[in-house]
């Protein structure tokens, strides 16, 4: 159980760090003003350059279940609504949004917003709630006619600072809410770069541009219908709470766990968030019973998880639950279930 205790430290840290991180990257005076150029046809990462920890997992687990169902048959059927009615959630850690409108009727408007940026879809879940795209390339080269009188003073600085070559991914996370009325949507950005060795350039993680991040979401609020304007002042003006979320403990058994100083709606939210961050391979989840059912993957962007592991298998499979422990406060069980199922 050593490597589960590992994850539930991993995940702690990240709860804990989040919130210093978001808050000072935060650049709301550019927002709606950033150049995005992502070079669709000639900006395809190859997964031989990915660094390992980041390639995409493609590996079998232990659960077999099919996607599909009464989800993904409406999203054939829908069309394309405007949302204009978008609430921005924001917390200490990250920023998402709140439609009133059900998840088949926001996933392919979701979808179609990362394609018209010129990503391809690696993966595609309805029945979880998860789109993610391969890595694409983002043009560094800010021309003058995209910058207003202001920025365009700064034109070298942007173009010094995003010099080097750069690839994004993102994935979009969402969750029902209000009984299937409405949605959640969560926007996770992952970043590599490219930099010079003695052999030959690679490609290595890059630290998240949160700037970057909060303007996607922007951009996404606009493409399902909210006015422009609107959105940025939504943005701008949502409360954030600087609370501490989660505690690293150890249970009655002494393997590790988190404890956090939130209901179990709340904590199931930071949760869906944590694994978002770290690009875990999520299989299937379950709202009702609280849970979500990952993998973790030798070659997957939770890769350096099994740095620290050293396990010789290909992939694990963990259930994460969500327990209330008393009003205000919940705890996440990590089980192991390729071990059950060696039990069996």
């Amino acid at each position: 159980m050593r490597y589960i205790n590992l994850t539930v430290v991993l995940l702690g840290a990240l709860l804990l760090t989040g919130c210093s991180t978001f808050s000072k990257s935060d650049n709301e005076e550019l927002l709606g003003e950033r150049f995005i150029n992502y070079q669709a046809e000639k900006g395809e990462i190859s997964d031989l350059v990915i660094p390992p920890d980041l390639t995409n997992p493609k590996s079998k687990s232990v659960f077999d279940r099919s996607a599909g169902g009464v989800l993904e048959t409406a999203v054939s059927k829908v069309g394309s609504p405007d949302i204009s009615n978008i609430k921005v959630k924001r917390d200490a850690h990250r920023r998402w949004l709140l439609v009133e409108r059900s998840p088949d009727v926001v996933w392919p408007q979701a979808k179609r917003f990362l394609q018209s940026f010129g990503f391809k879809i690696d993966r595609e879940d309805p029945t979880i709630g998860i789109i993610e795209t391969e890595f694409l390339e983002s043009d560094p080269d800010v021309p003058d006619s995209s910058l207003g009188v202001v920025r365009s003073m700064f034109s070298g600085l942007l173009k010094a600072k995003y010099a080097l070559p750069i690839a994004d991914k993102y994935r979009v996370r969402i969750e029902g809410v209000n009984e299937g009325q409405g949605s959640e949507i969560y926007l996770t950005l992952t970043s590599i770069e490219e930099v010079s060795t003695d052999n030959a350039p690679i490609w290595q993680s890059r630290a998240k541009d949160h700037d970057l991040e909060t303007e996607m979401l922007l951009r996404l609020m606009v493409f399902l219908g909210s006015d422009r304007s609107r959105a940025i002042e939504k943005i701008n003006n949502t409360d954030n709470s600087e609370k501490a979320p989660v505690t690293v403990t150890k249970t009655n058994e002494g393997y590790a766990s988190l404890v956090f100083q939130n209901n179990t709606d709340e904590a199931w939210d930071y949760l869906g968030w944590a694994l978002d961050e770290l690009s875990v391979d999520i299989v299937d989840s379950d709202p009702l019973e609280r849970s979500y059912y990952v993998n973790l993957v030798r070659e997957s962007a939770s890769g350096f998880l099994w740095k620290l592991v050293g396990k010789g298998d290909d992939t694990i499979s963990i259930q994460l639950v969500v327990r209330e422990l008393e009003e205000g406060r919940s705890q996440v069980f990590f089980n192991d279930l390729g071990e059950e199922n060696e039990q069996k």
